[in-house]
Formats: structure tokens, C-alpha cells, sequence
């Protein structure tokens, strides 16, 4: 990264740091008005900007959509993929990168909405290689931190952990879903898990990442592994 940015020319790197710029302001936007109030003339006037100045990064309000998109997935990427490079058991690793997908998305809620905003998925409902001018799924930052939970299923399976009988890519899905129906509580509703508390224990937030990440594991697993109790979670 560090050479290219070095061969980088100084008109490029100023290039790289305006459309940073248009970006951040773009996800301020969106997090104080949403989408229905994101446009580029909101956005001239947010970062004082002529429209014209930046329609010369971005050719319309959707494709700004699908770069907060695509920005919000290659800092997942970066997440989920490092936690699953650590030198930890396999049960750690993989539960640890289930962990970082909920915490990514809880940290930045406002970018997280606008990675699953209609504008960004627009196409979603045609076959992905249908939609006009879209990327193969998997060339994609959202498609590559997708493979990476698709890849540790497929490492369990490899080593014994998890069972065989189930399509890596379909369990990937499952998960995913699962990860991002709590995300949503988490964002939606800031007092959960405390606001609904378990019978002798109120969780925390980290808590209940632990005991949900945990959980999902095992219910992979050939034999279903004892779960950690909330009281053991950080």
C-alpha cells in the first residue's frame, strides 16, 4: 500500500482526497437526513462545492449510494478478514470474525445504513449478472467479506468441526442473516439485550456478541458444543 501510494502522482493523490472528502460528507448526510435527503446539491452545500464539482468524482446520487456501499465493506472486509488471519484455535478465530461483522456495523450505523439502502442494492432483485454496469459479486468488498465467512465454514468442514452434510456458501447466508438481524437490534434499539434481561443477568452489548457469535457456532458444529454462560463473556 505504501508504494502505491508513493508512485501515486500529486494530482492523484489530491484526487483520492477530495473524493474521501465527498464521501465523509456524503455519510454525515445520510446520517442526519437519510437517504431521502441525500443529493448532490445537498451534498455542494454541505461541503461547499459547486454540483458540478462533484459530479466530475460521482455521475449521479446512486453511484455516491454505491460507494458508501462498497467503502462500508472493504472496512468489514478489513475486519472480519484480520480476525480470521489470527493466530488463535479455530473455535476463537471463526467466532471472533462473526463478532467483527456485528461491531462493525454497531460502530458506524449510519454507514451501515447506507451500505443497505435500496439505492445501493437497486439491482438486487435480477441476477446479479444482469444488472447493468455490475460487478461479479465476488469481486466485490461486500462479496469478498462474504467468502471470508463462506471460507472458515469451509474450514471447519476440512478439519473435522463442522458438519458436511450442509452447502458452505448457504450456511455462510444463514449466518450472515443472523449477524445482521442483530446488528439491526443493536442499532434500532440501544438498550438491547439490556432492555429485555435474562431471568438472574442483565448482558451487556459485548456480552451478548460473545454469547449470539458462540451460539452460532456451534449450532454448525457435528456435536453440539456447551456454550459459554453469559457470566464467563469479557
Amino acid at each position: 500500500m505504501a508504494d502505491t501510494l508513493q508512485d501515486e502522482s500529486p494530482a492523484e493523490r489530491r484526487r483520492q482526497k477530495v473524493r474521501a472528502a465527498i464521501v465523509d460528507a456524503a455519510e454525515r448526510v445520510f446520517s442526519k437526513e437519510g437517504e431521502a435527503g441525500l443529493s448532490i446539491r445537498r451534498l455542494a452545500e454541505e461541503i461547499d462545492y459547486s454540483p458540478a464539482a462533484i459530479y466530475k468524482y460521482f455521475g449521479s446520487k446512486e453511484e455516491l449510494v454505491d460507494e458508501l456501499k462498497e467503502s462500508f465493506f472493504e472496512r468489514l472486509m478489513t475486519k472480519v478478514d484480520g480476525a480470521s488471519l489470527v493466530s488463535q484455535p479455530f473455535r476463537e478465530r471463526a467466532c471472533h470474525s462473526f463478532a467483527k461483522y456485528i461491531e462493525t456495523a454497531i460502530a458506524r450505523p449510519h454507514h451501515y445504513a447506507a451500505a443497505f439502502s435500496i439505492s445501493a442494492d437497486r439491482n438486487a432483485a435480477a441476477p446479479h449478472h444482469e444488472a447493468p454496469g455490475a460487478k461479479p459479486f465476488d469481486t466485490t468488498h461486500k462479496g469478498r467479506a462474504f467468502l471470508v465467512i463462506a471460507g472458515l465454514i469451509a474450514e471447519g468442514q476440512a478439519n473435522g468441526t463442522f458438519r458436511t452434510d450442509m452447502n458452505p456458501h448457504l450456511a455462510a447466508k444463514s449466518l450472515w442473516a443472523s449477524m445482521h438481524g442483530v446488528a439491526l437490534l443493536m442499532i434500532q434499539l440501544p438498550g438491547f439485550p439490556v432492555m429485555v434481561p435474562t431471568p438472574d443477568d442483565q448482558l451487556s452489548q459485548a456480552d451478548f456478541i460473545r454469547f449470539h457469535t458462540e451460539l452460532m457456532f456451534s449450532s454448525l458444529c457435528k456435536t453440539f458444543p456447551e456454550t459459554p454462560s453469559s457470566r464467563s463473556a469479557p
